[in-house]
Order: structure tokens, then C-alpha cells, then sequence
């Protein structure tokens, strides 16, 4: 599992780096001007799920299971920390499979 570290998009252009998707899962920081960036290099579709701690009326907030179809690249986000932190501080990133997927954290 790894943290991964968040690249600001600046107005003059960023190049980004993508990391290869953990099968154990991943972790990426918290916040209202966060996403996550999924490419989907394989010949299948795949779930990316992000892990919700929050509650409402005391029931748990269902996961955020996101598809990302085969070849495609996918923006998931705001990344908000009242939704998604957990103890510490980040938020738990699963992938259904991780062969040829790709993942970026970055913030505007």
C-alpha cells in the first residue's frame, strides 16, 4: 500500500506522474481541491473504490465504487476530508484489478 503524494496542477501547465496501482490498495490525501486520476490501460473495465468514514443519521455512508471502462481515463473527486478521512487522515483507495491501471493524486 502506498500513499500517494499530491501534485498541483499549475496554471502554466504540469507534467503529472502516474504510479502503478497497488493490489493491496493505495492511500491519498484529503481535501476539497483533491482528485484522484485513474488510467485503465487494460482490456477490461475496473472498480475503483474509495472508502467512506462518514456517517449520516447514524448509518454509515456507502463506499464510492467508481467504473473506469477499459482503455479510459477517469477524474474522481472532490476528494472531501469530512467524507473520506480516516484515523489518519487519508482516504483508503481498492481497485478490483491493477494490471496496466495507473493512479494520480493531484490538487488545483
Amino acid at each position: 500500500m502506498a500513499t500517494l503524494a499530491i501534485q498541483p496542477i499549475a496554471a502554466t501547465g504540469t507534467a503529472l506522474t502516474f504510479a502503478d496501482a497497488t493490489s493491496g490498495g493505495d492511500k491519498c490525501h484529503v481535501g476539497d481541491r483533491l482528485f484522484l486520476l485513474v488510467k485503465n490501460g487494460s482490456g477490461s473495465s475496473i472498480t475503483v473504490t474509495l472508502t467512506t468514514t462518514a456517517k449520516e443519521s447514524g448509518f454509515d455512508v456507502a463506499d464510492n465504487a467508481v467504473a473506469v471502462a477499459a482503455g479510459a481515463q477517469t477524474a474522481i473527486g472532490p476528494i472531501e476530508r469530512e467524507l473520506y478521512a480516516d484515523s489518519d487522515g487519508l482516504c483508503g483507495i481498492a481497485y478490483s484489478a491493477v494490471t496496466t491501471v495507473t493512479v494520480a493524486s493531484v490538487s488545483l
